[in-house]
């Protein structure tokens, strides 16, 4: 549940609790993004609904991107199974990129009616979308058009918004005025790197967009901004506890009256009150917020653990817990003997030994282990050391690639091994018609299967070649090839029952001991979450079968973040010849080597990211007054 009455977010008022002291911006949180969303489409439902008993239309402003995606999916369903109608609804989009056709598929226009627009009873004609088109010479009448429209309508009754790493609402970015107008805007690199996985990397994605203003946006009767992922906490704790300033656009919100805030729990992690609550007032000390808040004292003063001091405790904060645990000295012995207790060179439990203090248990002694893997390269760039250690200390390890990684797979590569194919075979009508279709496809054209499946083929080659490399026969890896990615874009099919069905069938041949999976969800609509969806599904539908009784489930992050040190349940540490070797397995994927497609915004190469990770990782342990290694691997146990 959510912090507030989850009936209605609408009638909340700022300042409703003591421990928003620290926050300018109403939020409130929620546990995942998709019951958030419903929430806020019931409240649009609702306004649209008195609307029609007014006899009058309702003006909406919407976004685009992933974030509103789901309270989109929610009003057609309200729409097609409960009869809202939307012929009273008058619709204007905050913007679009500018030069962008309407029928291509990274088009703003598309995007909308695919998601909306299409499925409901709305009239085309009171549907507003900036038009990328425009002819340079017209485009300033063509905004100032746009915003005699809103106000011919009425004015927005209700903006719904979604916010960029760099603070911008719309397209919105840092410089931009808290009265301005519809007009075009250069886009931020940063945003062009957010955007450029939809383009098929950075070159594509255009340079300019057509935007509503922040000026237009803030006239709006209600404001409701969405936000999910830990990619975005630190915009929005700077957003909503900040000063109000250009270079974060949408601090321009603490000056609007009926403004919220709609946050999932990843998005919400850095406000005050939630990461650091003994900031804001007295605490409730449980076992974890005692690691945390001992954690970010002796990162905060730059001390080990050991050697923090009463002091330290109550001139920030801490005076409650002291009062509660006795002392400083009894304090940090317990929560150092927590951190060393994770680490372990037997990520698979030491045969024999005692486990009081260890993370794993000891038997049974060997271990069936399945090591679940979103895309074709995750196990070794997120746990290839534990990996190695799990097969060189003998346990029955099997590696369960989820998807087929295709679209990360460049036309280049395919059109090279296309066409040795064809040197190989060249009476071979299908791979004929891959090699004409690589060198002829256009901008909008979607891979065909049999493209898919030659990108596929690269990437399933590649985990062998690593596997042989690490140790693992190739009888122990497993392509599962799930359903919901092979759409041939960046956007994938919701997850399935057939998805499901793959990822339960795979566990209950193997009966594990353990299961690793990734818990790397900085994009809430990113294969990983969509992976850790179905893994979840899996095991909630085989919690009855008696080998789960005996499963521990054991979560590691990706190429892109990693578990904080007071979240860390196995620590697992390499040496630097396991750092190396760890980087030899990587460097067998070579389709993602030197060019990625969906880096982000790190230029790193994967097993960079991976290194200065673990790096990272063993040094934060070495800062908090524990053993000093070359690196470290980090776990997070997953009770369910």
């Amino acid at each position: 549940m959510s912090n507030l009455d989850t009936s209605s977010i609408a009638f909340q008022e700022p300042g409703m609790f003591e421990e928003t002291r620290f926050e300018k911006i109403h939020n409130v949180q929620f546990n995942s993004s998709s019951e958030a969303s419903i929430l806020v489409a019931r409240e649009i439902a609702e306004l649209i609904q008195d609307k029609q008993e007014e006899g009058r239309n309702c003006v909406l402003g919407l976004a685009t991107g992933s974030s509103p995606i789901k309270v989109y999916e929610e009003l057609v369903r309200l729409h097609q199974e409960e009869g809202l109608s939307f012929k009273n609804v008058i619709t204007f989009n905050l913007d679009e990129y500018l030069g962008m056709d309407p029928g291509n598929l990274q088009s703003y226009h598309y995007f909308m009616h695919e998601h909306l627009f299409n499925h409901v009873d709305i009239p085309p004609e009171q549907v507003h979308i900036p038009d990328g088109r425009v002819d340079p010479d017209q485009i300033r009448q063509y905004c100032l058009d746009y915003e005699a429209k809103i106000k011919e309508a009425g004015g927005l009754d209700f903006q719904l918004l979604g916010i960029g790493r760099t603070g911008h609402i719309g397209f919105n970015e840092p410089g931009s005025h808290v009265n301005s107008g519809t007009r075009v805007i250069n886009l931020n690199h940063i945003t062009r790197v957010d955007a450029a996985p939809a383009f098929q990397g950075i070159d594509h994605v255009p340079k300019k967009a057509i935007t509503m203003g922040i000026g237009t946006a803030k006239s709006a009767h209600r404001i409701v901004l969405l936000a999910w992922g830990s990619n975005k906490a630190a915009i929005v704790q700077e957003t909503i506890e900040g000063k109000i300033t250009a270079q974060v656009p949408a601090s321009y919100l603490q000056e609007h009256t009926n403004t919220t805030f709609v946050l999932d729990q990843a998005a919400s992690s850095q406000l005050t009150r939630i990461n650091t609550p003994w900031l804001v007032g007295p605490c409730e000390w449980a076992s974890h917020l005692k690691l945390k808040a001992v954690v970010w004292l002796s990162i905060l003063l730059d001390k080990s653990v050991l050697k923090l001091t009463d002091k330290d405790y109550t001139d920030h904060g801490m005076a409650g817990l002291l009062a509660e645990v006795g002392s400083a000295y009894e304090l940090n012995i317990e929560m150092f003997n927590r951190l060393q207790h994770t680490i372990t060179g037997w990520p698979g439990g030491k045969p024999g030994a005692d486990d009081t203090n260890r993370p794993e248990r000891s038997e049974p002694a060997k271990k069936r282990v399945i090591v679940f893997s979103p895309h074709p390269d995750d196990d070794v760039i997120s746990m290839g050391g534990t990996l190695e250690r799990l097969i060189s200390q003998g346990h029955e390890v099997h590696v369960v690639y989820q998807t087929s990684g295709n679209i990360a797979v460049t036309d280049d590569d395919a059109l090279k091994f296309a066409k040795i194919a064809l040197s190989l075979n060249p009476e071979s009508k299908s791979v004929q018609s891959i090699v004409q279709f690589l060198l002829n496809k256009n901008e909008n054209d979607l891979d065909t299967p049999e493209v898919r499946n030659i990108k596929g083929l690269i990437r399933r080659n590649e985990c062998y070649l690593a596997a042989k490399y690490m140790g693992l026969h190739e009888d122990r890896l497993h392509f599962l090839d799930m359903p919901f990615y092979e759409t041939g874009t960046i956007t994938k099919n919701k997850l399935s029952t057939a998805d499901i069905e793959l990822v339960t069938k795979v566990i209950a041949q193997i009966e594990p001991h353990q299961i690793y999976a990734a818990g790397d969800l900085a994009d809430p609509h990113g294969t990983h979450k969509v992976c850790l969806d179905a893994l979840f599904e899996a095991l909630a539908s085989l919690r009855s079968q008696s080998y789960m009784n005996n499963c521990w489930v054991w979560l590691y992050r990706g190429a892109w973040q990693e578990w904080e040190a007071h979240e860390i349940d196995m620590a697992v540490p390499m040496s630097p010849d396991q750092v190396i070797r760890k980087r030899n397995a990587i460097f067998f994927h070579q389709s993602q080597k030197d060019r990625v497609m969906f880096q982000g915004d790190d230029s790193r190469e994967f097993w960079v990211r991976a290194e200065d990770r673990n790096r990272l990782t063993a040094e934060k342990y070495n800062h908090l007054g524990l053993a000093d290694y070359a690196a470290i691997e980090a776990f997070k146990r997953h009770l369910f």
